[in-house]
C-alpha cells in the first residue's frame, strides 16, 4: 500500500508541473506568428545537410564493402548452393542499385528544390501516366524476382524418391543437436518424446523393428555427392537447423517433423584447401594469436582455430542459444562407410 501511494504521489506531482507549466505558457506575451516558419537561412541549412548525408551514407557504404567484404560466405559445397547464391546476388544487386539512385535523387531533389523566399513550387494534383510508370516497374520487377524465387525454392524442396536419398534425423533440443541415422535399411524407426528415458534421449521406439539397426551420434558425417533427406524434430521449443555452408535452413517444430534435403558436393578437406577459407582461418588465428599476448596468468589461452562445417540454430532458443552447435564432417564413401561401421545401434545402446 506504500508503495502505491508514493507512486500516486509522484504521478499527482508530475501533473501538477506539467499544470504550471501551461499557466506559465498562457502568461507570456503574444509571440511572432511566424517564429516557427523557416527563413531562407533554415533552408539553405536544411538543404546542405540533405546533400551531405547523401555523401556521408556512400562514403560508409564504400567503407563498410572495403573493411567487411571478405566476411561472406564462402563457395557453397552443396548442389544446389549456387542457385541460392545467384539468387541473393540478383537480389542484392537489384537493391543496391535502386537503393544508390533513389538516395541520390531523395538528396539532390532536397537540396536542389529547397525553399526560397518569393518562389513558389510547382503543383501536380495527379500525373497518370508518372503514377502508372512508378507502379508497373516495381510490379515487374518484384513479380519476376518472385517467380525465380518460387521456382528455385521448388527445385529444391521437391526430393526425387528415385534417387534413394540417405535418411538422417536431426533432433534439436534445449541446448544441442542429435543425428540419427537410418541404419542399413535406411528407414527410421518410430519415436516419440514421451519414450525418452534414461540412455533413449531421443525417444526411439525400441520395439519398432526399423528402429533396431538405427544409430545416435553427436557429429554429423556425410558422403560426398549422395543427397541426404534430414527429417527434424524438436523435444521442447522452436528451433531452426542452419547450415550456412550448404545454403540450407528448416525450423524444427515440437510435435511434427520437417524436412530438408541437398547433396554435399565439397569435402571438408577440401573446403579447408579454399583459398577464402585459408585466408579467414588466418584472420582468424592472429587475432587468437593477439587476444592470447594480453591473457593474465589465470586466463586460458584459446587454441588455434580450424574450419570446420557446422549445424547451427538459427533461431533464439534459449540462454545458451549461442552455442548450440554441431560438428559435420564431409568425406568421401569410403571414409563415410568406415566411420558408420564403428557406430553403435540402437539395440546395442538399449541392451546397455
Amino acid at each position: 500500500m506504500t508503495a502505491f501511494l508514493v507512486v500516486l504521489v509522484i504521478i499527482l506531482f508530475g501533473v501538477a508541473i506539467w499544470q504550471m507549466g501551461k499557466i506559465f505558457q498562457l502568461s507570456k506575451s503574444k509571440q511572432d506568428d511566424t517564429a516557427q516558419v523557416a527563413n531562407d537561412k533554415d533552408n539553405n541549412i536544411n538543404g546542405w545537410l540533405m546533400l551531405g548525408f547523401t555523401l556521408f551514407t556512400y562514403l560508409l557504404l564504400a567503407i563498410c564493402f572495403w573493411k567487411w567484404g571478405d566476411v561472406v560466405l564462402p563457395r557453397a559445397a552443396s548442389e544446389h548452393g549456387p542457385g541460392i547464391d545467384s539468387l541473393m546476388y540478383v537480389s542484392m544487386a537489384l537493391i543496391f542499385v535502386v537503393g544508390f539512385f533513389t538516395l541520390w535523387l531523395l538528396g539532390y531533389f532536397s537540396f536542389k528544390y529547397r525553399g526560397k523566399e518569393g518562389t513558389r513550387a510547382v503543383f501536380f494534383a495527379d500525373n497518370d501516366k508518372l503514377e502508372f510508370i512508378w507502379t508497373i516497374i516495381p510490379v515487374i520487377v518484384l513479380a519476376g524476382l518472385i517467380i525465380y524465387g518460387l521456382f528455385t525454392w521448388t527445385d529444391i524442396m521437391n526430393v526425387d524418391t528415385e534417387d534413394d536419398p540417405m535418411i538422417v534425423e536431426l533432433y534439436a533440443y534445449q541446448f544441442d543437436w542429435r543425428a540419427r541415422y537410418g541404419g542399413e535399411d535406411n528407414t527410421l524407426g518410430e519415436a516419440n518424446v514421451r519414450l525418452i528415458e534414461g540412455v533413449n534421449t531421443l525417444g526411439v521406439d525400441g520395439s519398432d523393428p526399423n528402429a533396431q539397426d538405427d544409430i545416435v551420434v553427436n557429429e554429423l558425417h556425410l558422403p560426398l555427392g549422395r543427397k541426404v533427406l534430414f527429417k527434424m524434430r524438436s523435444q521442447d521449443v522452436l528451433h531452426s537447423a542452419y547450415m550456412p555452408h550448404f545454403r540450407a535452413q528448416m525450423n524444427c517444430v515440437p510435435g511434427m517433423i520437417t524436412q530438408f534435403a541437398f547433396t554435399p558436393t565439397v569435402t571438408t578437406a577440401e573446403m579447408r584447401l579454399d583459398e577464402d577459407v585459408v585466408a579467414k582461418v588466418d584472420k582468424i588465428n592472429g587475432l587468437r594469436r593477439a587476444k592470447n599476448q594480453n591473457l593474465g596468468p589465470d586466463d586460458e589461452p584459446l587454441e588455434p582455430y580450424t574450419f570446420d562445417y557446422l549445424l547451427l540454430c538459427n533461431k533464439i532458443c534459449g540462454n545458451s542459444h549461442y552455442n548450440m552447435q554441431m560438428k559435420i564432417v564431409v568425406e568421401t564413401q569410403e571414409e563415410y562407410d568406415a566411420w558408420i561401421a564403428e557406430q553403435a545401434t540402437i539395440a546395442a545402446t538399449l541392451k546397455q
